[in-house]
């Protein structure tokens, strides 16, 4: 028989829901194989909204996110799971009111955590690894509405983290910083990509890897529009190579568009319209510092992190 597990990521972005189903075998990689997606949703909940300039998340944003996880928490009960287990991330880490809300989400039964941007790193780190099984050295990319981690990591009789970087900026806070018209003016991403190259710098030894990977919501639309994948299919999207020449090419086209009119694109959702172009800048430019010419793209994220994670803590406990 096997065991059904939820996670809840709580981003700055949105706010998402996993159920999975795994079954214990004889060894930790035997049981990885078995992990099941049952349920996987998503809802945009822009909890960092304005976060920046004042310090504090906003009621109304706090509301949204505590009206999706009512939800989630009916949902996984449904679906007869044995926890729920939730990770808080960069705008829980960064508000005065972050541990509030925590309290909060904690009365509605899910085992939440605040959680570092190393943890988080870690989480990515273990998705892809596990995900998308990759060869030789690799960079995880996975970036947030509020952090965008990087990690390295290498195959070589299993799977090891090197070093990872969790730095302060994502789409919601690129966003509100950089793009002051609507559409954007070229020098606004211009200062943008400077601002994203000068962090990247820290890390220029990572462009040494073999392979880069994506993950998060701006990736995950872009193989969508590339691949005419609608309504979206994570099985369609996941592992799929991406090349330089074709994240140009929209973030060209989408920088050009209002806020509306990306809005009528149906692979966009309509709050990610408002900050996608933040999100393909900031894989634009890394693909550039790092001398890469393609990404491949991963659909496993945190919360398959946290399962995988789960699953490891039978087998070391």
């Amino acid at each position: 028989m096997g065991s059904r597990i939820a996670v809840v990521d709580i981003g700055t972005y949105s706010t998402r829901l996993l159920i999975s189903a795994f079954q214990i075998k004889d060894s930790f990689e035997e049981s990885i194989e078995t992990i099941h997606d049952i349920l996987s949703v998503g809802k945009i909940t822009a909890l960092g909204r304005r976060l920046k300039e004042t310090g504090y998340l906003q009621e109304e944003a706090i509301n949204d996110v505590l009206s999706t996880l009512k939800e989630y928490v009916l949902i996984a009960k449904e679906y007869h799971v044995e926890r729920i287990i939730g990770f808080a991330t960069a705008a829980c880490r960064e508000a005065k009111n972050g541990p509030e809300l925590l309290e909060k989400i904690k009365q509605l039964g899910i085992d939440v955590k605040l959680i570092t941007g190393e943890e988080e790193a870690y989480l990515s780190f273990l998705a892809t690894a596990y995900g998308v099984r990759p060869e030789g050295d690799f960079v995880v990319i996975d970036q947030g509405g509020g952090s965008t981690e990087f990690v390295y990591g290498r195959k070589n009789n299993g799977y090891s983290m090197k070093d990872a970087v969790s730095f302060p900026f994502g789409i919601v806070s690129l966003t509100e910083r950089f793009i002051k018209t609507d559409p954007p003016a070229k020098e606004q991403l211009s200062q943008m990509r400077d601002f994203i190259k000068e962090h990247l710098k820290q890390i220029k030894d990572y462009s040494s890897a073999d392979q880069l990977i994506g993950l998060g919501g701006t990736i995950t639309t872009l193989v969508a529009l590339e691949k005419h994948i609608f309504p979206y299919s994570s099985f369609k999207v996941h592992r799929q190579t991406l090349s330089r020449e074709s994240i140009k090419k929209w973030l060209e086209k989408l920088s050009q568009m209002t806020v509306e009119e990306r809005k009528s694109i149906p692979v966009i959702e309509d709050k990610r319209a408002e900050a996608i172009i933040s999100g393909i800048v900031i894989f634009d430019t890394a693909l550039e510092f790092f001398g890469k010419d393609s990404i491949t793209v991963s659909d496993w994220g945190l919360r398959h992190g946290a399962v995988i994670k789960h699953i490891m803590e039978r087998f070391d406990g």
